[in-house]
């Protein structure tokens, strides 16, 4: 018997890779098809029924029913699918092995797609649409997603006569798959998920068949796995790699060696990472469009701008959602910490690859996901993608921003100014609504798949342009150059500035509105001065920027222009009206001036540093935006009183570290070394026809709002005398589905009617709500005449009234507020019929101070006696119960006040009330609140006397003679079908009382 060190080694064990991927294929078919029969046999009509309809109207399972719902097809297809990962995986791996380039991070970007892809669908496999709905969409939805640069990334490598016949077949199914999705889901028709379920099953069959063209990839490379060698001689693994590699043809290859020539020989007008370069079409295909490419790059850069800004300002608003309905911090805040996500490019292939054409257009894409997550109904769902596509998109700025050079620095921050003006252009023109935002669908004005479709033709575009010429080595860092630190710190304060004040046309008018009669701007009319400033003041850097000499060049980063904006800032905090908008307006000139400078300034410290620089622009951002909020919200934080109303101190800190951009060294000596890259010529013609056209188009959105209004206002009932009016809490114009609610709430109140509408917590000119006027579409499409109330730089959650009566003169309050939020009221005289009425809308405290709630009250009582003998409406959160003595606001407002309640006898009450004098009240209305809100909508009828008379008789008695409807003229009726008898519109329905309460007139009284 032979010893073991003499014996013969093993024979190598070797397996052909075609035979994982086709076990990969048959255990796949054999789990989703052994489901389909298994439950087909057991549990037939439960898998078929749905919440629209079941057997026979249903006849055929979706994939979902079919294995998440029932013991045992759902337990051998987990089974099936967990033997099934090892193929599944393995597949992904030899197929990276197979495409991997030295010319081309596209492979290993596959890789991890295939490895997402993967995950994802053990997800929306082991969790169901029975455990968790959303989540089991989610996954579902990035599986399909991630669907689509799997395929046509590997498409590249794959040799076209195996899969070009399937390709097609796979997303020609998604298409009447999402439209009879929508007919089950939206139409709720019968039968309709049935057809979706033929495409569904459609959609797995051809996405294991795609997947089974690993098989033929394997074979035609003679791919094996080989485990041992043979001792002395070639082993027979050696063998396998050698033919491996011999056989093994990347596509892609001669694709790229024709890039790197053309990438030799490219001209070197523009430079950078992502400056338009010259495209690199064959002569003969580009010669009639050759002209227009530098400004087609030009308008993609500019527009892909706009998508990065429309990501990140949408992230606070869709994580603040939470917050308001938790009344504190929730826990969602942390998704602020996606603006860190630079960190990341700390690792150097993270950052090689993403600072390639390839890796930023794919950043590119992965930042769309958050505009797509405008069609999950989950908010949970539409964080998580937005969360993500912030990650992608702060991780593409950092690579635009600083990690630009040369020229491309100064166009960068040209691109980065100029999207930023379009996204608020966008909100301009939309009702201060960005048409991006994953928060707006078509219900709610936006343009959501218009967007997604352009920035696709965007991100093409970028992809397909000619790589930029090489740059000269870069000198040596000298001990002179820039410190990270401060020029981060700048970036950061800076981005933060523009996007709070800046953000939406109005927010400044908002700053310095007081009322009426009007002395300054109206946020409809003169919203675009803000960007004609704006523009100006990115225009004029821009124009200096192309100056060589540094003197001029550097003019806009003097200590002095500093001192300009400083001042402009302290006009706009002291000021109202005119004087204090024209402060804002050079504030904002300052700002967008400052935009090269400040970007400038970052990309020259960062270098080298990439990563550590804006990560604490990150962490400069997430500072400011949680302490601005605490300047409102502190009652709701622990510790949060120490930023009570320090907006003051925030300018004063914002301005601060900007100032840690300029240039405070002495002399200043015009030294070239010091001078950054002017801006390239091209680029700064394109820069002023951009800001000349974006002006124009704010001059042009304004005319069109405001010239031609849709609705004249004017009462609904002038012949009866009759004015209904309203009182609501809208919490920030924000549904419980949290998506934007005006349109909603427009539908409400036309439907009712309403003369005279207090809305309360509507100050949404604050980065948390999107910088939005909750009034536009109201006031445009309804007509009235609108009093903002208090702006964002009184801190509180805001009070709106809406008129169909003129405004004679209106005077905003800041109630006493000692220990609690500030509480806002408005007092207004309106002209009814020829008779001046008070109206006062107030939000008091809550609850948990009751001191807050007593001055208040008083000092609410105060305004409604100080008003006498003008009639009075008060349309008011109280937060009180009916007759609740003193110090509960009730008695105060009323005995001192000297008001009646709308109908004393209503005991279900808590937060609104109506209260009035001086008119006869004739009904009384509580509607529900749908899904708008979490308070319901009060309304008041009342008929004011003729000029000159009073009420004849004010005794309780003859106040409270109560009435059917019929006993009254039609016009003080209520909406018909909103009784429950009925079905209500669109959620809303009386309730309490299941029908509006009537009173009868007194014997005598003159109308």
């Amino acid at each position: 018997m032979a010893s073991p060190a003499t014996s013969p080694p093993a024979r190598p064990f070797t397996l052909h890779a075609s035979a994982l991927a086709r076990a990969h294929t048959g255990l796949s078919l054999f789990a989703f098809l052994g489901a389909l029969f298994i439950g087909c046999a057991l549990h037939y009509k439960k898998i078929v029924k749905n919440g629209v309809a079941g057997y026979p109207q249903e006849w055929f399972p979706s994939v979902s029913a079919t294995i998440g719902d029932w013991y045992p097809e759902r337990n051998i297809f987990q089974i099936l699918i967990a033997l099934n990962s090892g193929p599944r995986f393995a597949l992904v791996a030899l197929q990276y092995y197979l495409q991997r380039s030295p010319h081309s991070s596209i492979p290993a970007f596959l890789l991890l797609v295939g490895v997402l892809r993967t995950l994802s669908c053990g997800g929306w496999v082991y969790i169901t649409s029975s455990d968790d709905h959303d989540a089991h969409d989610v996954l579902m939805i990035s599986y399909i997603v991630l669907n689509i640069p799997w395929m046509f990334g590997s498409l590249a490598y794959t040799p076209v006569h195996h899969v070009a016949s399937r390709k097609r077949s796979f997303f020609a199914a998604i298409v009447p798959m999402i439209y009879f999705f929508i007919q089950h889901k939206v139409h709720r028709i019968p039968g309709a998920y049935t057809r979706y379920s033929f495409f569904e099953w459609a959609l797995i069959l051809l996405d294991v068949w795609y997947d089974s063209s690993a098989e033929l990839d394997f074979k035609a490379a003679d791919l094996k796995i080989t485990v041992g060698t043979l001792a002395g001689s070639p082993s027979e693994a050696d063998k396998v790699v050698a033919s491996s590699t011999k056989n093994v043809v990347h596509p892609l290859s001669s694709v790229n060696e024709k890039a790197n020539k053309e990438k030799a020989k490219s001209s070197k007008d523009v430079t950078g990472t992502t400056a338009p370069p010259t495209h690199s079409q064959p002569q003969q295909e580009r010669s009639l469009f050759a002209p227009a490419w530098p400004t087609i790059a030009f308008v993609s850069d500019v527009y892909l701008s706009y998508i990065f800004w429309s990501v990140y300002t949408a992230l606070v608003p869709t994580l603040f959602y939470f917050s308001v309905w938790e009344l504190g911090i929730s826990g969602h805040e942390l998704t602020l910490l996606c603006t860190l996500s630079p960190v990341f490019l700390g690792i150097q292939p993270f950052w090689e690859w993403a600072r390639s054409r390839e890796g930023r257009a794919i950043l590119h894409g992965f930042a769309l996901v958050g505009l797509a997550a405008y069609v999950l109904p989950s908010p949970a769902g539409r964080l998580l993608l937005v969360s993500f596509a912030t990650i992608a998109a702060m991780i593409g700025a950092a690579i635009d921003w600083v990690g630009a050079e040369g020229e491309d620095v100064p166009y960068q921050a040209m691109v980065a100014g100029l999207g930023f003006l379009v996204a608020s252009l966008s909100k301009h023109a939309n009702h201060t609504n960005n048409p991006v935002w994953p928060f707006i669908d078509d219900r709610s004005g936006g343009y959501n798949k218009t967007g997604i479709a352009l920035a696709l033709l965007a991100i093409l575009e970028f992809a397909s342009r000619a790589a930029p010429a090489p740059q000269p080595a870069k000198s040596p860092v000298t001990a002179s150059a820039r410190h990270w630190l401060p020029a981060s710190l700048a970036l950061g304060s800076l981005i933060f500035s523009i996007h709070s004040l800046l953000g939406d046309a109005s927010t400044l008018i908002a700053w310095s509105w007081t009322g009426y009669p009007i002395k300054g701007p109206v946020p409809n009319v003169h919203g675009s001065l803000t960007h004609v400033a704006q523009a100006l003041g990115l225009g004029f850097a821009a124009l200096l920027a192309r100056s060589k000499s540094p003197r001029i060049s550097s003019a806009l980063a003097h200590p002095a222009w500093l001192a300009f904006g400083s001042a402009s800032a302290y006009v706009m905090y002291t000021y109202k009206d005119w004087t204090g908008y024209t402060g804002g307006l050079g504030f904002a000139l300052f700002l967008m001036s400052a935009v090269p400078v400040v970007w400038t300034r970052a990309a020259e410290g960062a270098r080298g540093k990439e990563a550590r620089a804006m990560v604490m622009v990150g962490l400069v951002l997430v500072v400011f935006i949680v302490a601005s909020t605490f300047t409102v919200a502190y009652a709701f934080v622990p510790g949060g009183e120490i930023f009570r109303e320090r907006t003051d101190m925030m300018l004063v800190a914002q301005l601060s570290l900007i100032a840690l951009a300029f240039d405070w060294r002495l002399p200043r000596a015009s030294s070239s070394s010091s001078a950054a890259a002017p801006l390239p010529r091209a680029a700064h013609y394109k820069t002023q026809y951009a800001l000349a056209l974006l002006t124009a188009l704010s001059l042009l959105a304004t005319l069109y709002r405001t010239s031609w209004p849709a609705v004249v206002p004017q009462p609904h009932r002038t012949g009866a005398r009759i004015v209904r009016a309203g009182i609501w809490t809208v919490h920030f114009g924000i549904d419980n589905e949290g998506r934007d609610s005006q349109r909603r709430m427009r539908d409400l109140i036309g439907d009712m009617e309403l003369d005279v509408v207090g809305l309360l917590e509507t100050d949404l000119h604050r980065i948390p709500f999107g910088n939005r006027d909750l009034t536009r579409v109201i006031a445009e499409e309804l007509g009235y005449f609108v009093d903002i109330g208090p702006g964002p730089n009184q801190h509180t959650w805001g009070a709106v009234l809406l008129s169909k009566f003129p405004i004679i003169k209106s005077t905003h309050h800041l109630l006493p507020s000692p220990d609690g939020e500030l509480a806002p009221a408005i007092e207004a005289v309106l002209d009814m019929f020829g008779t001046e009425v008070t109206v006062v809308v107030s939000h008091n405290g809550q609850e948990e101070t009751p001191l807050d709630r007593e001055l208040q009250s008083k000092e609410l009582a105060r305004i409604m006696s100080a008003a006498a003998p003008r009639p009075v409406i008060f349309l008011g959160y109280v937060v009180t119960k009916p007759h609740a003595p003193r110090p509960a606001p009730y008695d105060i407002m009323v005995t001192d006040g000297a008001v009646h309640d709308i109908d004393a006898d209503d005991y279900d009450r808590w937060c609104e009330y109506i209260l009035y004098r001086g008119l006869y009240r004739t009904a009384y209305a509580r509607i529900s609140r749908s899904t708008i809100t979490d308070t319901e909508m009060q309304v008041g009828q009342f008929v004011v006397p003729r000029a000159g008379e009073g009420v004849v008789d004010d005794s309780k008695e003859a106040r409270y003679v109560r009435a059917w409807k019929e006993e009254l003229p039609i016009d003080h009726w209520f909406p018909m079908q909103y009784y429950s008898e009925y079905g209500g519109q669109r959620g809303h329905f009386y309730h309490v009382f299941n029908t509006p309460l009537y009173y009868k007139l007194p014997e005598g009284a003159q109308v």
